[in-house]
């Protein structure tokens, strides 16, 4: 039993059991060999996690190190075999041979099985950031062009992500953006503001160097049509557009998102440099992959239903503080609106929240804890123009994210889109101006013969910003 368990714990740090076994050489050259791999393995980690997370993100890397896991395995297996060999004794009975035989394959297979599953992982992983993420070869117009990566942060103080939500349920010909909102994120904080936009914005304006802007100079809508016209609507726009004027975006790997991204920059004053669009229909199963989300629900928010065609909800999430949902309620939780008051507000506030409740949820423990399934999620659900190369320093940002605030920018939709027909573009450009740049104040340095301390510069806070904490909290009753 003494040699069995030498063997086996010889797994630890390979070659202490050739030592014991008085196999000195052998045991000396892949003991030291094990002290530096461990050694190496922590100075990555501890000082080079940067590096570390470039390779995680890199499918060659990524391949490589999927086939270093399957050599790993193989000299884990062998040295545990072969030292139990040398160290097993010579007059050892036929039971006690056999059951150090099954002990051994039991951890030799145990081994196989961690290798194994690791390699499973990665191969996710190496999926998730080839079908996901944008290559060099990616055709877009609309990414900036970034110099170098090392200063990335300095060429992009203030990052604007243009996230869609994509309904191509049951219904819909054709792909309609249900969901629009800017996350706009100062890269030295992580502190992020939240600008959601009505679907059914009409006249959505084009910055006045493009073609669109020649085709539509007064926004896009039909000046001959009817007062309302659904096929111009926000939520329109991204199948729409494309479909009339190919020419007029050029070459894009998502003409759709191209397009919002123009538009959604020019309506808000800001320039968007990247888009992530989720499929709502497969939300649930990134959701189910994080093991749910927690929110508080202050009304009853519809599961289902259709007011055009006045078919009811099929029930209600009810109203309560800490409600843990899983996929489909947390589906229905960001897009109910079955006759609820001020519907697309109210939904918009929820979505906002969802998003806080995800980030929240996604915790490093969490996520290892169910990579595979999250990977497999993301792959059906996700579609980005973030490059591959940039993705070590977005996940350096995301973690900055997480532990900084998250604010609403309110548009004052009320009073600048009254009646869905002509938004007011400009002072939204303003609120979103003054809510993103706050205003900072100075006193005059106080002469050194007062008493009086000398005041420090102040920032006034934004009065269209609000804190998500205060906005996603329990306030039973409240529609929004």
């Amino acid at each position: 039993m003494g040699a069995l368990a030498i063997a086996v714990l010889g797994v630890l740090l390979p070659g202490t059991a050739y030592l014991a076994a008085r196999r000195y050489r052998l045991g000396a050259a892949i003991t030291t060999l094990s002290l530096l791999g461990y050694g190496a393995a922590a100075y990555l980690v501890l000082r080079k996690r940067d590096a570390v997370i470039g390779w995680a993100l890199d499918p060659n890397v990524l391949l490589w190190m999927i086939a270093g896991l399957g050599m790993l395995a193989i000299i884990w297996v062998t040295v545990l075999v072969t030292s139990y060999k040398m160290l097993r004794p010579l007059t050892a009975s036929p039971g006690a041979r056999l059951a150090g035989s099954l002990v051994v394959g039991v951890v030799a297979f145990a081994l196989a099985v961690s290798t194994a599953s690791g390699a499973q992982t990665l191969v996710a992983q190496r999926s998730l950031v080839d079908k996901v993420f944008a290559g060099g070869e990616s055709q877009s117009r609309t990414r900036p062009k970034i110099s170098s990566k090392k200063d990335l942060w300095q060429q992009l103080p203030r990052l604007n992500i243009l996230l869609l939500g994509a309904d191509d349920g049951a219904g819909r010909q054709d792909t309609r953006t249900d969901s629009v909102m800017v996350a706009s994120i100062d890269t030295r904080t992580g502190n992020t503001s939240l600008i959601s936009l009505t679907r059914n914005f009409m006249r959505m304006p084009f910055p006045p160097d493009s073609e669109l802007h020649k085709i539509y100079p007064t926004g896009f809508w039909d000046p001959h049509g009817e007062k309302e016209q659904p096929e111009f609507y926000l939520d329109a726009m991204y199948r729409n557009v494309p479909k009339l004027h190919r020419d007029a975006i050029g070459p894009s790997d998502n003409p759709g998102a191209d397009v919002l991204k123009l538009s959604v920059g020019e309506a808000l004053g800001l320039q968007i440099h990247y888009y992530v669009q989720i499929n709502l229909a497969g939300f649930a199963q990134l959701v189910e992959a994080l093991g749910g989300i927690t929110v508080n629900i202050n009304y009853p928010v519809p599961v289902g239903g259709n007011d055009d065609k006045h078919i009811p909800p099929s029930r209600y999430l009810q109203p309560g503080p800490d409600q843990h949902l899983m996929g489909t309620d947390a589906l229905w939780f960001a897009r109910g609106r079955y006759r609820v008051p001020t519907a697309d507000l109210a939904r918009q506030a929820r979505q906002r929240c969802a998003v806080k409740a995800i980030v929240e949820r996604a915790t490093p423990q969490n996520v290892l804890a169910n990579y595979q399934s999250i990977a497999k999620a993301g792959e059906q659900l996700i579609r980005t123009d973030i490059p591959q190369d940039l993705l070590g320093q977005f996940v350096a940002l995301g973690q900055r994210v997480k532990t900084a605030k998250i604010a609403n920018v309110d548009l004052d939709k009320k009073h600048n889109f009254p009646t869905g027909e002509n938004p007011n573009y400009a002072a939204m450009r303003e609120i979103v101006r003054k809510a993103l740049n706050p205003v900072r104040t100075t006193t005059q340095p106080v002469r050194p013969k007062t008493t009086t301390k000398p005041k420090t510069s102040t920032i006034k806070p934004p009065t269209n910003a609000a804190d998500l904490t205060s906005e996603c909290a329990y306030h039973p009753g409240s529609p929004g």
